[in-house]
């Protein structure tokens, strides 16, 4: 199994990918959402603001993860406003239990860190929780959300 970052090239596959962990983690598929996925992922890759991560096998992507960075107004508690968002966390479920997520949580985390970012949020599906948690993440409150 190697590693490795996806390119623009890998847009149709990352699509997929997404599909896949959504339905994965119990959403419907009750329309379709192909022309925003390949425009957000083209305009992420365009902009440089998502690094995403591939665990590969036999040339068959097994897993990934993404982070996103977005700019906020600096503050006193983030000097430079920037923060990354981990998403797109998926193994596929043969090779789960296996440390392949962690891997891929571990390079993104390096990302981020060299990049000067740090604070890195997410939200973590039950699959995820105790990866994350394991990992160092800790439960923040203060996220307000309204549809």
């Amino acid at each position: 199994m190697y590693y490795r970052k996806a390119t623009i090239e890998d847009i149709d596959l990352l699509c997929e990918i997404r599909k896949t962990q959504l339905i994965h983690e119990g959403l419907d598929p009750v329309f379709n959402i192909d022309d925003e996925l390949q425009a957000f992922f083209k305009k992420s890759f365009e902009d440089n603001t998502m690094i995403e991560i591939l665990a590969v096998e036999d040339e068959k992507i097994v897993a990934t993860g993404a982070v996103i960075f977005y700019a906020y107004p600096p503050s006193y508690s983030n000097k430079t406003g920037m923060s990354a968002y981990i998403t797109n966390m998926f193994t596929d479920p043969a090779y789960r239990g296996q440390g392949i997520a962690t891997k891929i949580l571990d390079m993104m985390v390096r990302e981020v860190k060299s990049s000067g970012v740090t604070i890195i949020r997410l939200r973590a599906s039950k699959f995820g929780m105790p990866v994350y948690k394991k990992y160092g993440f800790v439960e923040e409150s203060d996220w307000l959300c309204i549809k």
